[in-house]
């Protein structure tokens, strides 16, 4: 049982959900258990923290949910602290905690980095699309790679069956790792990314001598994509999310164009939320078990407002505001859009 002296450290999960954010849970708690720490986790972001809704983190509670998709504590990107700064850090307090270790993204570091002074915090960054700065990789994006792969792997036997083209649409907004990455994975014909509009003359002419070779084609295409002097489609928008802008449309829009072109059938895919909803990779577990482990430990030495970052093949701590910059997106001269180019597959 839990007593007035124990130390307690409380973690959070912020913004969109990923694979693997259970592993850091799991991973960070067991380790501050054993040391004897007592664990509050709170529930759906800096909501939990406004409406003071925690969980006692035991070792029981979190036991094997490394495997299980979404998060134990929930998750929310719609409630920053802007205006409420004096409120969040006052209900903060009452935690009486040494400090929070939090998983999310740029939003929820920059909404905690108004309390550097007042909260001591350990980052652990975390998104799907795999473009924050500071760390060369981030968890969940392998699993997101491996929806896109596996539905390009399926998709293709219907795509060749009907004689289709099939665009299947993935996420990752201005940053196009998750299309060229489960693109490649795949041998998917076409992938277009945000970073390289692409040619409509160029990208017809490809697919039109395919047509005379092939039965059907796949196109895995980012929701930023978009052809030289076009704008960006936005399928709709959310006012007050720290992103109003909601990409999409441009798989549906593609197919149309192919069809009216080239009166070769074109359907499309929305992968969406799928790309979110599956339980971790291996490799994502190994990822968020070790960064899990050094997030708690940088807690227990003492080593606040660090970032749990993987650079040059292995898992270290960085100052937080490394993962504060630009979006990190794909380089044209990158490595990946070689090996595309090596295999005969059209960027555009």
């Amino acid at each position: 049982m839990p007593t007035s002296k124990q130390k307690k450290i409380a973690i959070l999960t912020g913004g969109g959900d990923a694979p693997g954010l259970n592993g850091i849970i799991e991973a960070a708690s067991l380790t501050l258990l054993k040391q004897g720490y007592q664990i509050i986790g709170i529930q759906d972001g800096f909501e939990g923290v406004f409406e003071e809704r925690y969980l006692s983190i035991t070792a029981e509670r979190v036991k094997n949910i490394h495997s299980e998709a979404g998060t134990l504590l929930g998750t929310s990107n719609k409630m920053g602290t802007e205006g409420r700064e004096a409120e969040f850090l006052e209900k903060f307090s009452k935690l009486g905690v040494e400090g929070l270790i939090a998983a999310g993204g740029d939003g929820t570091f920059a909404g905690l980095s108004k309390f550097r002074d007042k909260i001591p915090l350990i980052g652990v960054p975390k998104t799907i699309d795999n473009d924050l700065s500071g760390t060369e990789i981030t968890f969940g994006f392998d699993t997101a790679c491996s929806v896109v792969a596996e539905s390009v792997d399926a998709l293709r036997a219907t795509a060749h069956a009907h004689k289709r083209v099939i665009l299947i649409e993935v996420m990752g907004r201005t940053a196009g790792w998750i299309a060229l990455g489960g693109g490649l994975a795949s041998f998917s014909d076409v992938i277009l990314l945000p970073e390289k509009p692409f040619s409509r003359s160029k990208l017809l002419e490809f697919l039109r001598d395919k047509q005379q070779t092939q039965r059907g084609l796949i196109v895995v295409v980012s929701e930023g994509a978009h052809a030289s002097g076009e704008e960006v489609l936005v399928a709709h928008r959310v006012k007050g999310s720290p992103q109003e802008e909601r990409y999409g449309g441009i798989a549906e829009r593609l197919a149309r164009w192919i069809e009216e072109s080239l009166g070769w059938e074109a359907r499309h895919v929305v992968l969406g939320h799928l790309q979110r909803a599956r339980t971790p990779t291996t490799t994502d577990r190994f990822l968020t078990l070790g960064m899990g482990v050094t997030a708690a430990r940088l807690a227990l030495e003492g080593q606040w407002h660090k970032a749990v970052v993987y650079r040059e093949g292995r898992i270290q701590s960085a100052p937080i505001a490394d993962v504060m910059g630009p979006a990190r997106r794909v380089n044209l001269d990158h490595r990946w859009l070689e090996f595309a180019d090596t295999l005969g597959i059209c960027t555009g």
